[in-house]
Order: C-alpha cells, then sequence, then structure tokens
C-alpha cells in the first residue's frame, strides 16, 4: 500500500528526530509512531559499548507513548536510518523494523501498520505480515 499524507508525516517526524540526535556510532535510528489516539510519538536507538544492552528507536517510541499518556495502541510506526559521515549515499531512509521490534509492536497492537522499505518509494504493511506465526506463550 502506498504512503498516505499522515504516513509522510510520520516518516518526517522520525527523519527530524534522528536529524536533531544523530550521533556517529551512538544514535542513528529514529523512529515515529502514531497512537490509535492520534499522538505522534518520536524515539531515538540508545547504543551502548555491550550491545546486548542496547534499545531500538522503535522500543524507546512504544516506551514514551506507554509513559506518557497509557497504552492506546499502535495505528502505524516507522524507522528511518541515518547515514554514517563516511557512506556515500547521505539520504536519511526508512528501514525495517528488526526481530526483537517486530514482536514487541505485535504485542502492544497485532493490527499496527508499518512502514518500510520497497526499492525507491516506501509502503506499508502490516505487523502480522512481518512477523507470520509469531511468538506465544500457549496462553491465548
Amino acid at each position: 500500500m502506498t504512503l498516505s499524507d499522515k504516513d509522510k508525516e510520520l516518516v518526517e517526524a522520525a527523519t527530524g528526530a534522528i536529524k536533531n540526535r544523530y550521533r556517529n556510532e551512538w544514535q542513528e535510528v529514529g523512529a515515529a509512531l502514531r497512537t490509535r489516539d492520534g499522538r505522534v510519538i518520536t524515539g531515538v536507538n540508545i547504543d551502548a559499548y555491550i550491545g546486548r544492552i542496547a534499545v531500538c528507536a522503535e522500543a524507546i517510541a512504544v516506551g514514551r507513548a506507554i509513559t506518557e499518556s497509557g497504552d492506546h495502541g499502535i495505528e502505524t510506526i516507522v524507522a528511518v536510518r541515518h547515514p554514517k559521515p563516511h557512506e556515500k549515499d547521505q539520504r536519511i531512509k526508512v528501514v525495517s523494523p528488526c526481530g526483537i521490534c517486530r514482536e514487541l509492536i505485535c504485542d502492544y497492537d497485532s493490527k499496527a501498520r508499518v512502514i518500510v522499505p520497497n526499492g525507491a518509494e516506501p509502503v506499508v504493511t502490516t505487523i502480522t505480515e512481518l512477523l507470520p506465526n509469531k511468538y506465544s506463550r500457549g496462553t491465548e
């Protein structure tokens, strides 16, 4: 599905977040989500010397949304990556959520829309399309 104006605004919000907070080797991914009650929340990844304790931008955005006004669901979410200084292409581009973020997004809203790369233009898909046969504790 092609991007709506609201989707493009979300990409711009994620881009703005990482443009404002980019630090080579520390913060290079920005995320933005729109809650089901219409709020736009942003986040940037938190890197660490010990990689296991790094936190993705999508997780930061989800945490901020819940902390600021409770869990109202995720209508749409997107992440973008800022290139490193030595990279030839210096455009900030949409990236797919990692596997852990796919699980997290699906846990908080299994009907969430996700903006993902698709050649020249990003597209919208659903989190369940990105995460088929999701892990379950067997209680669902």
